[in-house]
């Protein structure tokens, strides 16, 4: 009589998940988890203005100390902001911009260097800064330079003993480009300061501003010309929801989750490793107990037949 083999009865899934591996592994997600989290909450922060600008507030003309810095880019609240400098024009850095549109047509732009007066000193006195202004829009280069000259001509005419005052509208930078092949390498096609400082005069020690001033008055102060003014309307009230986002702390959110699917999908996945182990073990054992070894004669001489 043989003896009995004990039973062995496979682990639950319980037990698995207790075991002290997967308690630290458990562990281990919920700080990737907690950290997507806190992304999550981050993003959404983000997502939300709680503080949006008052409809027309960048039509309320402010100084412009108050709404951006030399040397710094224009924050975008302040896009568009309607402001109020006052300085003298640089005579010999009127230059012109192509390919520029006012209400669909194609023409150009005719821009100055405007040197802010600190509200003391006068011009070439204490330290300098110049912002670049986009005075106005002509249909063809030939009328452009005509005013540019024209302006030139007027700046070295008045009395640099008193500031002029000039209004208008911040926009940010357009970043410089190329000019088309085969094109002047001094042709602008877009309205960059730090293009135009290239060209400007007497720059040495020069604080710049990044955006550009689009003035609302086409002449600069400077009298009467032939140019249009620049079309520049308000900026439109944007949604006070960044619904992009909102996608990506959706996003963190599915991780998290997702870092808890792993975890759980693991310690099942070993399991079931350990659960079809011992049924293919009990089920070698069960053959072994069916189908016993035949027992074979001992080896000796053959008995003799009758």
């Amino acid at each position: 009589m043989s003896d009995a083999v004990p039973e062995v009865f496979p682990p639950t899934l319980r037990e698995v998940l207790l075991r002290p591996r997967w308690i630290g592994m458990l562990i281990f997600c919920l700080v990737v988890a907690g950290v997507f989290a806190w992304l999550g909450q981050w993003q959404l922060g983000r997502a939300i203005d709680t503080d949006p600008v008052p409809e027309g507030a960048t039509e309320v003309v402010r100084p412009i100390a108050e709404v951006v810095e030399p040397g710094a880019y224009l924050p975008e609240p302040f896009v568009g902001q309607k402001v109020e400098v006052s300085g003298w024009w640089i005579g010999p850095d009127f230059l012109i911009v192509e390919s520029r549109f006012n209400d669909g047509v194609e023409g150009y732009w005719v821009t100055g260097q405007f040197r802010l007066w600190d509200g003391e000193l006068g011009l070439g006195q204490g330290p300098q800064t110049s912002i670049a202004v986009a005075l106005a829009w002509a249909p063809t280069r030939e009328d452009a330079e005509a005013a540019a000259i024209g302006m030139e001509g007027v700046v070295d005419t008045v009395d640099i003993g008193e500031p002029a005052v000039l209004r208008g509208r911040l926009v940010s930078d357009e970043g410089p480009a190329m000019p088309p092949r085969g094109e002047d390498p001094q042709t602008m096609t877009r309205m960059s300061p730090a293009a135009l400082l290239g060209q400007w005069t007497d720059v040495e020690g020069l604080s710049v501003y990044r955006p550009y001033l689009v003035s609302d008055d086409p002449t600069g102060g400077m009298g009467d010309n032939a140019l249009v003014a620049i079309h520049s309307p308000a900026p439109s009230q944007g949604s006070s929801v960044n619904w992009l986002n909102i996608f990506y702390a959706a996003e963190w959110a599915v991780f998290a989750g997702f870092a808890f699917y792993i975890w759980y999908r693991l310690a099942k996945d070993q399991w079931e490793k350990e659960v079809e182990e011992l049924e293919d073990a009990a089920a070698a054992a069960s053959m072994s107990a069916a189908d016993p070894e035949p027992v074979t004669a001992p080896d000796g001489p053959e008995p003799a037949r009758g």
